[in-house]
């Protein structure tokens, strides 16, 4: 052997670099080949110097390791030498991981259940973990399609600043770089006799792609001066709808007839560009008018590079009383107070963040699942073939051998799940994606080759824990014991301490899926029952955008439109609403009541309806009359409706009928008492409302919904076309957002509560199958281990019944020990699910009892099912075996 150290008088090759060699060259011809390249390696240092001559060594080792490697898999996998060498004998490195490939492929084709049942269980572990990883890193990972999104901050009270105060508040930010507003503001596309087109937008001041960071691909995008009053109206569009119209180059320049109003196209955005959702589609330059208070703007702002949130905010807190001196807030609306700022990331996409890691955190623990259930099965395997393991090191095969050709087998089952859960991952992304609470960044999320590489990344990382299970089983191994144990058949054997320990392990994470479904499903179902003053059944939704500004011709068109769709067959009644129950809040009006000066200040929600409003959703009158058609001549003073909640706030004690309620310097008087209704959101607080018909209000927004009955109980959805139709005939510059029913208003109300329990249900039910194949094989595995022992007692006497009691007992045992485990781990862990839930506390007993009872049930069955064929071992056939 050539020696691998420097000596002063015999300098040897690198150390390394032999290493490699030795690990490279056939056996038979590794002395001959290092000999003569440390014979060349002493000659060149004796004429070119000690650092030329290791050059030299590692650019021949380099030269050759491909070819050594190749020759070495290919001797490996067909038993032959390559053409070229095929005199020599061979031995690198790479035949023995080539055979046990082989051999490993061999051994699964021959147990087809063993093997489907593997692979696919790692699979459903690994597809599941892929997709939504895939999702998880493209909205929380990966940068968004923004420069240096991290100094862009979000101010408080979003949605809530009006014009005159984004006016106000300019000058006064001189520590930002660039400020911008922004606010909802879908509007019509309409070209010739065309129906009108729905295009979401969003309307923003001058410096909105500035403080983005991002410049438009096509024209110069928003100029200063876009934002004033008298400005020429202008939109930038998305680089999709750009596409959609044409994708003509010279689009810059050129009109678009958007809401009733001619707008310049000025820039078209880079491809992936979206804000502050994928859905947006158009950009208009809002023109701010300084006397406008209604607060429906989100402030955000580009901080100076290496700024942070926290060093901004003496910044922000300095403004905070001209703020106040400018603006007289209602206490409850106070934004002198609880100034903060947010990162754009949390912004944007930090309503999903729970959902997502809820759901990285699931399928982590179904991955982890089925990974303890492979390594039980395989433990199972390598225990079956003890006898075979004992023989072959008897024989002179090595421990470093055996474990070698368990750890490929656990590689190649890795390999072909990795490939089965990519599949599947591409296969269910789709599903996954739209059943995730992601709303329209679900958009955002789309199918790559990352999937693919994840999972397999992911099952060859799994396969690898799985393979240190039955490796650590065969490392501790005793030749001696085995071979005593093929002899008893069992009697001598060890009681499967990791077997049960993997099945404790595997109990544990199964109760935290459970526990987990049965918190979210208390708390749908408290959601549920709340009662949201409305009656959802028979109820069609159309949402509609108006085009215009001018207020009389909106509410002309809303009634042209309510006629349109209340005389349709099926339909009992119809009626026109600006903001629906159960959508979130906002339409929030000052107050005022008469003879009491002191509630000036403080707000309520509005709705604007049309007549057969109550009539139509179900809501209940208490008291009076609701609105009529009648009541739309009113002039100097008009009707109002009010709620239980505003009477109960406003006129404790008194009668509130023909009392007179005010805003915007008008009166009107209260005609009717309605239930309340859950305006905002599916809670089961009241809050105070008022209803007036569309034609005593001036001002509201672009966005309205038709509701229709459907006469004796009839399926909603069955007049949602119909009433399309006849929208698009009365009103073709009307476009039609959504059609929906009030049913699915309701359901999509509980939040994404509802979609995590249905995902969390379906895991967890997922994992309780895959922990009761677990308990179920290992107790087997138990019965079949001791067969001898059985017997034996059997024929001395122990009774059927007791066999069972021992051998569910032991099951029980298992359970119970993984159950407690799980309790512990599943309170350390449950604020995950905090933020979906509603009226249940994390450590809620029923929900955990009746986790528990499920798992406890399920593991007991688990467990009998052997324990009665272990029951009915015939004595004198298991001696005869044996």
């Amino acid at each position: 052997m050539p020696p691998t150290h420097d000596t002063p008088d015999r300098p040897g090759l690198p150390r390394v670099a032999a290493a490699i060699l030795r690990r490279l060259l056939p056996y038979a011809e590794r002395d001959e080949v290092l000999a003569e390249l440390a014979a060349e390696h002493r000659e060149r240092v004796a004429s070119s110097g000690r650092m030329a001559a290791r050059g030299w060594v590692w650019r021949q080792v380099l030269a050759s390791a491909p070819a050594l490697a190749e020759r070495g898999w290919w001797r490996g996998w067909n038993g032959f030498e390559p053409r070229a060498n095929w005199r020599q004998p061979g031995g690198a490195m790479f035949e023995g991981w080539a055979k046990d490939v082989k051999f490993a492929l061999r051994r699964l084709r021959r147990r087809p259940t063993y093997t489907t049942l593997t692979v696919m269980t790692l699979a459903l572990g690994v597809a599941g973990t892929a997709a939504v990883y895939s999702i998880a890193k493209r909205l929380l990972l990966e940068p968004l399609p923004y420069r240096a999104e991290e100094e862009v901050a979000v101010f408080w009270s979003s949605g809530n600043w009006s014009e005159a105060e984004l006016l106000f508040l300019r000058p006064q930010l001189g520590g930002f770089r660039h400020v911008a507003g922004i606010r909802p503001a879908d509007v019509t596309l309409t070209s010739g006799d065309a129906p009108a087109r729905l295009v979401p937008a969003i309307a923003g001041t001058a410096e909105l792609f500035q403080v983005l960071g991002v410049s438009p691909a096509v024209g110069p995008g928003f100029r200063p001066g876009d934002d004033r009053m008298g400005a020429e109206p202008v939109a930038v569009l998305s680089h999709a709808l750009w596409r959609e119209l044409g994708a003509d180059p010279s689009i810059v320049g050129k009109r678009l007839e958007l809401g009733g109003v001619s707008r310049t196209v000025t820039g078209v955005m880079p491809e992936g560009f979206w804000f502050p959702d994928p859905t947006v589609k158009m950009w208009l330059a809002e023109q701010l008018n300084p006397e406008d208070n209604a607060g429906n703007y989100e402030i955000l702002a580009r901080m100076p590079p290496g700024k942070t949130i926290a060093g901004m905010m003496d910044q922000v807190t300095r403004i905070l009383p001209a703020l106040g001196e400018r603006f007289d807030y209602p206490p409850d609306w106070d934004k002198t107070k609880d100034a903060t700022l947010t990162p754009l990331r949390d912004d944007l996409v930090g309503s999903v963040r729970p959902a997502l890691l809820a759901m990285l955190a699931a399928m982590g623990v179904i991955l982890l699942i089925a990974c303890v259930n492979v390594s039980a099965l395989m433990l199972g395997q390598v225990d079956s073939r003890g006898t075979e393991l004992a023989v072959r090191s008897a024989l002179g095969a090595g421990r470093q051998r055996l474990l070698q050709q368990l750890v490929v087998e656990a590689l190649v089952i890795g390999a072909l799940a990795g490939v089965v859960g990519a599949v599947l991952a591409f296969l269910g992304f789709r599903f996954l994606r739209g059943a995730l609470p992601l709303g329209a960044l679900a958009e955002t999320a789309s199918v790559d080759w990352t999937v693919f590489v994840v999972a397999m990344a992911i099952a060859l990382a799994a396969a690898t824990v799985i393979a240190l299970v039955p490796s650590i089983s065969v490392a501790r191994g005793d030749l001696q014991t085995r071979l005593t144990r093929s002899r008893t058949g069992g009697v001598a054997g060890r009681g499967g301490r990791m077997e049960s320990g993997l099945v404790v392990a595997q109990v544990a994470l199964v109760l935290l899926m459970a526990a987990g479904a049965g918190l979210l499903i208390r708390s749908v179902g408290n959601l549920r029952a709340i009662d949201p003053g409305v009656d959802p059944e028979g109820v069609a939704v159309v949402d509609l955008l108006l085009p215009t500004s001018d207020a009389s011709r909106r509410q002309q068109t809303m009634r042209e439109v309510v006629a349109a769709v209340e005389g349709l067959p099926g339909v009992e009644s119809a009626a026109g609403v600006q903001k629906l129950p159960l959508r979130g809040g906002g339409d929030d009006w000052g107050i005022a009541v008469e003879s009491r000066p002191e509630l000036e200040s403080t707000t309520t929600f509005v709705r604007i309806v049309t007549p057969d409003y109550f009539k139509t959703m179900g809501i209940g009158l208490r008291a009076g009359r609701g609105l009529l058609a009648t009541d739309r001549a009113a002039v100097d003073e008009g009707v109002v409706v009010i709620n239980q909640a505003l009477a109960d706030k406003y006129f404790p004690g008194v009668d509130p009928i023909g009392k007179r309620i005010g805003f915007t310097e008008r009166w009107d008087r209260i005609v009717g008492v309605v239930d309340n209704v859950a305006e905002a959101d599916l809670s089961a607080t009241p809050v105070p409302a008022r209803y007036y018909l569309y034609e005593h209000v001036t001002w509201f927004l672009d966005w309205h919904t038709v509701v229709l009955k459907a006469r004796d109980g009839a399926d909603a959805a069955a007049v949602l076309e119909s009433a399309r139709r006849a929208i698009q005939e009365a009103a073709p510059t009307v476009a039609v957002r959504e059609l929906t029913t009030m049913e699915n208003v309701f359901t999509r109300s509980i939040g994404p509560a509802r979609q995590v329990m249905s995902l969390l249900a379906l895991l967890g039910a997922l994992a309780l199958v895959l922990g009761t194949v677990g308990v179920y094989g290992v107790v087997s595995h138990f019965v079949a281990r001791r067969k001898r022992d059985w017997g034996i007692r059997i024929a001395l006497g122990l009774r059927p019944a007791d066999v069972i009691r021992q051998v569910v007992g032991r099951g029980g045992m298992l359970v119970g020990a993984g159950i407690v485990l799980g309790l512990i781990g599943f309170l350390a862990l449950a604020r995950l699910l905090a933020s979906f839930l509603y009226g249940v506390g994390t450590a809620d007993p029923l929900s955990l009892a009746g986790a528990t009872a499920v798992l406890l049930g399920a593991g007991l069955l688990a467990a009998y099912l052997p324990a009665r064929r272990a029951a009915r071992i015939d004595p004198a056939v298991v001696l005869r075996e044996q």
